[in-house]
């Protein structure tokens, strides 16, 4: 076995560069056939979640294998290679089976314990399979993922240890209030109609919202969910569908939304979403707000107060609160064009247009060149997630938003819009990261021990297997050679007589061959047995193509034996 994942996930990664390298379901399938077309993979899966990207191959080359998979997560995601490297890890063989059993119990999930996962695993088996990229090695290997997942979930408890990322948001959103007080009788919009929002629609019906609305790119899709929904026998629900054109209408008339969709750009714009609460905000929720253009200042800077009576800031920032260049999230979503304008802007203000200490010049330049360093890569410099205080910051929102999409579909900037709410991915895995450990884990962390040692001894029994046929096939060979040399000498033997010759010839050959392929096995289902296999090749000088073509037909006999084989 020479099992090969390459990846990036929540805890290597922070949320910026997973969105930026998340794929979607084109980009998957590509990836798989690019990894296959190069040398050193003959079989590959991904695993593609919200929170994580993985690669996995059965590599002839470790570092080989590596580099070139690190090298096409790169061109698929469209992260430089350079810049992802530093958010990759690494795990070979038994240590990648490791890996991936504990993310199938939920130990390596954003909330442990989470069940979605099994479902995510499911799905890349049947796309792997789909696309003809998952061989022995990797059916067998996500197969028992998928049992393993399945073994720790019944035999401990540890989903009381996490939650799905749909009821650990919902949570958030509701804070000190339990969901289902929160959410009982308000109205829900969902957009998407995949696993997570279906997820998401059938949590908050069971938590008692009055009215649940879909919508869906393919409004076909979002009929079915509304549907089953409306089927579901909780009274007082009323659940419809809507076209996606129609989402800008339903969220002024929502006080929860959760969005999960495949789209690569923002389905809700932070403009969208201030309009969607204008006039649902109470006057006094406004009082202290900050201004428009000052509202991604950043907490706990200094405040410089800029002279409008000079030369103002060609982008409207001259009364933004914040260092000379007006805050790092006051400048999100500028590129690095206007950017460098801006700082120019900067560099040409006489001393008087602030008041406090005087900067240090060349820590501003820095910061300028840093920033549009930042914007170059992205093409924009992205949304710090940190609130700005105001007034309104303590006081209920009007509008909760959840976003469980990677790349996000909520612009983070709408936190700031007074009235609203908004929990995504980012927000989830910093309040995940003190989450307390249920006392499964550890029950779970052996299973998944356990798992891994009796997954690599059957591995490498099975890889000795072929060699072990084709010597019991060697000697059958020898056998009916001598027995057809024995008929040239001996032409008149009776059919009985050459039956009983056979026969005792024949339990000679398996008595001296019993112990040995026997012993073989068992020590094959150690760590470094494969090299039984290799000495047994060698004593015997068995041809390695006469191994391999063994192989090959069990591999095909077993596909036609169970025509459900590989399928999860």
């Amino acid at each position: 076995m020479s099992l090969l994942v390459v990846g990036l996930s929540h805890r290597s990664a922070p949320v910026s560069v997973l969105e930026r390298a998340a794929l979607n379901a084109d980009a998957q399938a590509k990836l798989l056939q690019d990894t296959l077309a190069a040398e050193p993979a003959t079989e590959a899966a991904v695993l593609a979640t919200c929170n994580r990207i993985e690669l996995y191959a059965d590599v002839d080359k470790f570092h080989a294998g590596v580099a070139e998979l690190s090298t096409l997560l790169a061109q698929h995601s469209g992260v430089g290679l350079e810049e992802l490297t530093p958010y990759l890890y690494v795990h070979y063989e038994d240590r990648a089976v490791h890996h991936l059993f504990s993310v199938a119990c939920g130990l390596d999930s954003m909330v442990v314990g989470e069940g979605q996962i099994l479902g995510q695993i499911k799905d890349t088996l049947a796309r792997a399979q789909e696309l003809h990229t998952a061989g022995r090695l990797l059916n067998d290997l996500f197969q028992q993922a998928l049992r393993v997942g399945k073994r720790a979930h019944s035999e401990t408890g540890i989903d009381r240890a996490g939650q799905s990322l749909v009821t650990f948001g919902l949570e958030q959103l509701a804070a000190r209030e339990p969901v289902g007080e929160w959410v009982r009788g308000k109205r829900a919009l969902v957009i998407g109609a995949g696993s997570m929002s279906s997820l998401a629609a059938a949590t908050l019906v069971r938590a008692g919202v009055t009215e649940i609305v879909v919508a869906n790119r393919t409004f076909e899709r979002a009929e079915r969910l509304a549907e089953i929904l409306g089927d579901s026998g909780s009274a007082g629900v009323t659940a419809r569908a809507v076209p996606m054109d129609s989402v800008a209408h339903e969220l002024t008339r929502a006080d929860v939304a959760v969005s999960c969709t495949g789209a690569t750009g923002l389905v809700l714009t932070a403009e969208a979403v201030s309009a969607a609460v204008e006039g649902r905000v109470p006057a006094e929720a406004r009082v202290g707000e900050v201004p428009a253009q000052a509202r991604s200042g950043s907490a706990g800077t200094a405040v410089r107060p800029v002279d409008t009576a000079e030369e103002p800031c060609p982008f409207d920032l001259s009364t933004a609160r914040g260092f000379s260049v007006a805050g790092e999230a006051a400048v999100a979503g500028m590129d690095a064009a206007s950017l460098e304008q801006h700082g120019a802007w900067v560099d040409n203000a006489p001393a008087e247009r602030r008041e406090g200490p005087a900067p240090d010049p060349q820590a501003e330049a820095d910061a300028i060149a840093a920033l549009v360093a930042a914007a170059g890569r992205t093409g924009r410099l992205p949304e710090r997630r940190r609130p700005f205080p105001s007034a309104a910051a303590a006081r209920p929102a009007v509008l909760a938003l959840l976003d469980l999409a990677m790349p996000r579909d909520i612009d983070a900037a709408a936190h700031r819009v007074p009235g609203v709410r908004l929990v995504d991915i980012e927000s989830l895995a910093e309040a995940s990261a003190d989450a307390p450990m249920a006392a499964d884990v550890e029950q779970v962390r052996s299973i998944v021990s356990d798992e891994v040692a009796a997954f690599g001894a059957a591995q490498r029994a099975a890889h000795i297997t072929p060699t072990v046929v084709a010597l019991r096939t060697m000697a059958a060979d020898v056998v009916a050679g001598e027995m057809a040399r024995l008929e040239g000498r001996l032409p008149g033997l009776e059919d009985k007589q050459r039956a009983e010759i056979t026969q005792t010839v024949r339990r000679v050959v398996d008595k001296l061959l019993h112990a040995p392929t026997v012993r073989v096995k068992q020590l094959a289902g150690e760590p470094g047995g494969a090299g039984y296999a290799d000495a047994l090749r060698t004593l015997f000088d068995l041809d390695p193509q006469t191994v391999a073509a063994v192989s090959r037909a069990d591999h095909t006999n077993n596909e036609n034996d169970d025509p459900n084989r590989g399928r999860a």
